[in-house]
């Protein structure tokens, strides 16, 4: 019975393994899950896809490399994190600001994570790329969390930084540090990082095995910090995360999450259990459809539905259900989501295109899983299949990439129109090649406030987008609309991947 149970226990680490592999490197060449469409293309969907990640590299903080694409970007934060005595040079500045947001920087990790665990297999000479752009992030990550119980969640005062309109790498505004620990707890963004950990170890686990190990060891930990303290962090740290990233869901979201991530990275029964038990606590059910930054339930419902469908794990059969609500939820005409005159999924005048991302990229992963398992999507007395779902989903793609009532790409560098005056300090004025000696905190204004086309092209940042009408003003101090952000790009990388795959592009 003994030598049963072992040979059972290794034959089930053995079949994880093989899983895991699978995810993180999906096949492809016609494969069914990836089905080519047999019409003309009307989108270069691969070059758009090449510069949704070299976007990133504009948004890098710390030491550049030599490969740095970006070019007119220089060093910047290089003594970051020196105020409480840490090393946190590095990571990612969310927008156009020089700020560093751990919350929406783990964000963005996860789904740049995610996109590469579904889409990775397809694309060819830019995985090594997606790979470069999340290990950006994970390194910082790792930084920020080598204390037990403690992460640093932030650099940088953003109200002094947003009293500036000046160059990341003239920054001269405070670079305080800010955290949260078991005293001041922040289950949000400790959960998120855990998420956005344990999803790189899948994207690292063959590429670099021995940065995998280290990337999912700190997310269990983390993960376990997150659950054992908890408390939101808007709380903790109301004066300097509000009203730039507060949360607003509540950090059960997260949790529900991070366990989700950290069953599929470790196949730990453990947290399989903790899903089980906890999910409908922690709003499994709740019916709210917005997947951005702060609030994660839809995420996790598509990210659990596959353990079903695919896996089979019938515990987790309310997760199919769920997962159809939100995609009921999209259907234009037949449903309460809102949609511009142009076709453009609608949620809010804020950064409006995180959400037109982010919705198209779990329409693609939910077909995927779908056709898998040779399901279907379920909407009361109608059903939808999953090429209705890659229809929905390219069609918000096409949108953004210029197929709307102004014919503007709202991807910086794609198309002959696209917007030329983004809310982006670096971007907007000239660069430490043209223009050497500092740029003083308030003598940036005078270019922020002009009609001038910012001078350098952060190539591939997606903005805010149009407004409810799809008018789009073009105006740098418009931050709702013309402000780009790393997390409008992240899942948008693995949906470009998808549909230059599907069109023989790539």
């Amino acid at each position: 019975m003994t030598l049963f149970l072992s040979f059972n226990t290794l034959l089930s680490l053995f079949l994880s393994t093989i899983l895991l592999h699978c995810d993180a490197f999906p096949v492809h060449y016609n494969h069914p899950l990836h089905p080519r469409h047999p019409r003309f293309a009307t989108h270069n969907y691969r070059d758009a896809l090449t510069k949704s990640i070299i976007f990133f590299e504009g948004q890098r903080s710390g030491k550049l490399p030599s490969n740095q694409r970006m070019s007119w970007r220089r060093d910047s934060g290089l003594s970051d994190g020196s105020a409480m005595h840490v090393d946190l040079v590095g990571g990612y500045y969310d927008a156009g600001d020089n700020i560093k947001f751990g919350f929406p920087m783990a964000f963005t990790t996860t789904m740049l994570s995610w996109s590469v665990i579904e889409f990775g297999g397809l694309m060819k000479g830019e995985l090594q790329n997606a790979r470069e752009a999340i290990r950006w992030a994970t390194d910082y990550l790792l930084k920020a969390t080598a204390h037990p119980n403690t992460i640093y969640v932030q650099v940088g005062d953003a109200k002094k930084d947003h009293a500036c309109w000046e160059r990341p790498e003239d920054m001269d505004t405070p670079r305080s540090v800010f955290k949260i620990d078991a005293n001041t707890p922040g289950s949000e963004v400790a959960a998120e990082t855990a998420a956005a950990l344990a999803a790189a170890s899948l994207v690292f686990r063959r590429s670099d095995p021995l940065y995998s190990k280290t990337l999912v060891a700190r997310a269990i930990r983390v993960f376990q910090f997150a659950d054992k303290y908890r408390g939101s962090y808007s709380n903790a740290l109301k004066p300097i995360v509000c009203p730039f990233y507060c949360s607003y869901s509540g950090y059960q979201d997260e949790l529900l999450w991070g366990a989700a991530w950290l069953h599929k990275a470790t196949k730990n029964p453990m947290y399989l259990n903790y899903i089980q038990v906890n999910g409908q606590i922690l709003g499994a059910a709740e019916f709210d459809n917005t997947f951005g930054w702060d609030n994660k339930h839809v995420g996790a419902r598509i990210l659990l539905s596959k353990e079903f469908l695919v896996q089979k794990v019938q515990s987790l059969h309310d997760y199919k259900g769920h997962s159809d609500s939100f995609v009921c939820s999209l259907i234009p005409g037949d449903s309460s989501a809102q949609y511009t005159p142009g076709g453009l999924l609608f949620k809010m005048s804020d950064s409006n295109m995180q959400y037109v991302t982010s919705t198209s990229f779990l329409l693609l992963t939910y077909a995927k899983y779908l056709t898998s398992s040779h399901m279907v999507v379920n909407c009361g007395g109608t059903t939808l299949t999953p090429k209705r779902l890659r229809t929905i989903a390219k069609k918000q793609v096409d949108y953004l990439l210029g197929d709307n009532p102004l014919k503007m790409s709202y991807m910086v560098g794609y198309g002959p129109r696209y917007p030329r005056r983004i809310h982006h300090r670096g971007s907007s004025l000239p660069s430490v090649s043209v223009h050497p000696g500092k740029i003083q905190c308030s003598a940036g204004f005078g270019v922020m406030n002009s009609q001038s086309p910012n001078p350098n092209i952060l190539v591939g940042a997606v903005v805010g987008g149009p407004d409810l009408h799809d008018r789009f003003p073009d105006e740098r101090s418009d931050y709702e609309q013309s402000e780009p952000a790393t997390y409008i790009n992240a899942p948008l990388v693995g949906t470009l991947a998808y549909l230059a795959h599907s069109f023989g592009q790539l």
